[in-house]
């Protein structure tokens, strides 16, 4: 592999982590909610989440789901319930006040981190995606092992900037949410991107 393509691999990350998915969509909620401490949690998560899906995709079980429709069935089911799920939880959670000297209760740290991390995991569209991403930008005349551990590591350290970038966004709006009534309106526009995700994973390869 040539820097030309590693650097080509990197561009191509950044393009794809860019688009907001439904981890983006929590992280975003949490830093409103509980800043920047939500980062401990919620990257870690992701990243972790992220390196399981690839390292079990690019190790056979990718190729696998992309040809056994009853293996990729049962992870998009999976993988829709527990969004329609989170998104029934934020849709009903109470809104803290943000307001200057205002005291809540911060959401537990493990329980960010296991959110961010299934649903990273239990994405459907990650096995298939990987297989077809990644090797993409292996030679076959190099070490294969080597590259496919480069680029599996610069990956996921792309999603992790990606994942703090908005971490950092999200918590320089908290004070426009300060108020109960925004912090609601702020959940139900969150639980209704992880609904409509959750739909969307459902409907995901009827058209194939």
């Amino acid at each position: 592999m040539t820097y030309e393509t590693w650097i080509a691999f990197v561009v191509a990350s950044f393009v794809v982590v860019l688009i907001p998915g439904p981890n983006i969509v929590l992280t975003v909620n949490y830093a409103i909610t509980d800043g920047k401490r939500s980062g401990l949690a919620t990257v870690p998560g992701v990243v972790l989440g992220a390196f399981l899906a690839m390292s079990v995709s690019l190790l056979g079980a990718g190729a696998v789901l992309a040809t056994s429709a009853f293996l990729f069935t049962l992870l998009k089911i999976a993988g829709a319930v527990y969004l329609i799920w989170l998104a029934y939880e934020l849709w009903i959670s109470t809104t803290d006040d943000l307001s200057p000297g205002a005291k809540s209760e911060p959401k537990s740290l493990r329980i960010l981190f296991w959110q961010s991390f299934l649903i990273s995991v239990l994405n459907p569209k990650g096995p298939a995606f990987y297989v077809a991403f990644v090797p993409q930008f292996v030679s076959a005349s190099g070490p294969v092992f080597t590259q496919f551990a480069i680029l599996v590591a610069t990956f996921l350290v792309v999603a992790a900037l990606n994942s703090l970038g908005w971490l950092f966004f999200a918590d320089g709006l908290r004070s426009w949410f300060r108020k109960p009534s925004a912090r609601k309106a702020l959940n139900r526009a969150g639980a209704s991107c992880l609904f409509l995700a959750g739909i969307f994973t459902l409907r995901l390869g009827k058209s194939a």
